[in-house]
């Protein structure tokens, strides 16, 4: 069966861009921007994204487009005979269902929250009945788990139409108007009165501050941040290397999708802190950025209605694109492993992610008594941890040592590969920071990730 390839650079651009662009560019990377003092900590992140995120997906592309296939067989087909490379499928597979049995509960938050600003559900509400109105959300089992079929049956409903017709137009359409969504809001965010503050605090490097939180904190939280952006190491990535042709080689190919990933993030801090300096609400952590304190901010707004609802839509298109992106990699593992038609494919995952998608959705709720990590905690903490902190990072390691030794697809090979066709080429005398150091960077940061979430006093 021929392999279909994208229609377009463009295409394969803005969906792996699309990949890569999801909900931590915008309620992780401001917070955490926040928190390690703003602008020298943007800085700092740029530095690692540099070193740390643009090799690692040199490494995945190259995978992909060699092996022309998904992460369930890449590795069979580049591997050296009797290594057990190809082992690493399971972990890429398990990967990439468990991000999607709490991503889908995500998405269909995001729109839960288009309809009710569009409807003006926040209107006339104060900071606690805002609160209490996503602690409704949470509570209600029956809407939670609606909107997330509906999300399912949605992105799954894209990729039944193939990579051309379905995946690449659609995620077209979304992105672009992304990227338009956000310029509108980040204008509109920096002409509020009193936005001047929070322009200052989030473009002007105060080094200082960094003092505060420590340099090694700030160095690890950058270093983190860089590596997850970019949704690494499980094989999500790789699936758009091998649509590709050979045309172009793969270093600058991986510098567009960075850079296309870091321009959203960064709009999505312009968009914030001007907005909650202006109306005097500090960014908070994790959900509450978005779906409390934001919610607020449009609620001081002149237009805040319009403004709110321009705003889920595109957080509804940032989830959807790394959910479709996902998904056809998903759909890709069952015609590569079993020659499944993708009508096929579509149908079988569609039940399985709903079923799978359901203890993240009730462990809000019904199932709230399950704390797998400690008081407070819920089912899709402890998935998250799996993903972001186990299968990102050692992932990575995976197709960082697979490229680099001898055991494995080799040096030569890989540069081979990332350097075919025309553009910017990997550089040689990177081998031995590729080799050695980076391995153990990356090491560093899963490390870090276990001792931060049980031993959180040894970072004050």
């Amino acid at each position: 069966m021929q392999r279909e390839k994208f229609s377009s650079r463009l295409g394969f651009l803005l969906i792996s861009a699309g990949c890569a662009i999801g909900l931590g560019n915008v309620w992780r990377f401001p917070y955490v921007t926040g928190q390690y003092g703003g602008a020298a900590f943007v800085l700092i992140y740029l530095f690692f994204l540099l070193i740390l995120g643009l090799p690692i997906m040199v490494t995945e592309f190259s995978v992909g487009r060699a092996s022309q296939k998904s992460a369930a067989l890449s590795f069979d087909v580049l591997e050296p005979k009797g290594t057990k490379w190809h082992l690493h499928k399971y972990f890429a597979m398990f990967g990439n269902y468990l991000l999607m049995m709490f991503y889908t509960t995500i998405g269909g938050w995001m729109f839960i929250y288009f309809v009710k600003m569009l409807r003006g559900d926040f209107e006339g509400l104060n900071k606690d009945q805002v609160q209490g109105a996503f602690q409704q959300i949470t509570q209600s089992p029956g809407i939670m788990t609606i909107a997330m079929i509906f999300v399912v049956v949605l992105c799954f409903g894209i990729c039944s139409f193939g990579l051309q017709k379905g995946v690449e137009k659609v995620t077209k359409v979304m992105m672009v108007s992304l990227f338009v969504i956000m310029i509108l809001l980040a204008i509109r965010s920096i002409t509020l009165p009193g936005a001047q503050e929070g322009l200052r605090f989030y473009l002007y490097p105060d080094f200082g501050k960094l003092a505060e939180n420590g340099i090694s904190n700030t160095i690890f939280a950058a270093m983190g941040q860089a590596f997850f952006t970019l949704s690494l190491g499980i094989g999500s990535i790789a699936i758009f290397g091998s649509y590709i042709g050979k045309e172009r080689s793969l270093a600058g190919e991986a510098i567009n999708v960075t850079l296309l990933d870091t321009g959203v993030a960064l709009v999505a801090g312009l968009i914030i802190f001007p907005a909650c300096f202006a109306f005097g609400v500090s960014p908070d952590s994790g959900p509450n950025l978005i779906f409390i304190t934001l919610p607020n901010v449009f609620n001081s707004m002149a237009g805040g209605r319009i403004w709110g609802s321009f705003f889920f839509v595109f957080m509804s298109f940032a989830a959807l694109s790394t959910i479709i992106a996902v998904f056809e990699n998903i759909i890709s593992y069952a015609l590569d492993l079993w020659n499944w038609s993708r009508k096929k494919a579509v149908l079988v995952n569609i039940v399985i992610v709903i079923v799978f998608s359901l203890p993240c959705v009730l462990g809000f709720n019904l199932l709230s008594g399950i704390q797998p990590m400690g008081p407070g905690s819920n089912i899709m903490d402890i998935e998250d941890f799996i993903v972001s902190n186990n299968l990102l990072p050692l992932g990575s390691l995976v197709y960082l040592l697979f490229c680099v030794s001898k055991y494995g697809w080799g040096w030569k090979n890989f540069l081979t590969e990332a350097n075919t066709g025309k553009g910017m080429k990997f550089p040689k005398w990177i081998r031995f920071y590729v080799t050695f150091i980076l391995p153990l960077i990356v090491l560093a940061i899963f490390v870090q990730g276990y001792l931060a979430k049980f031993f959180p006093n040894l970072f004050g």
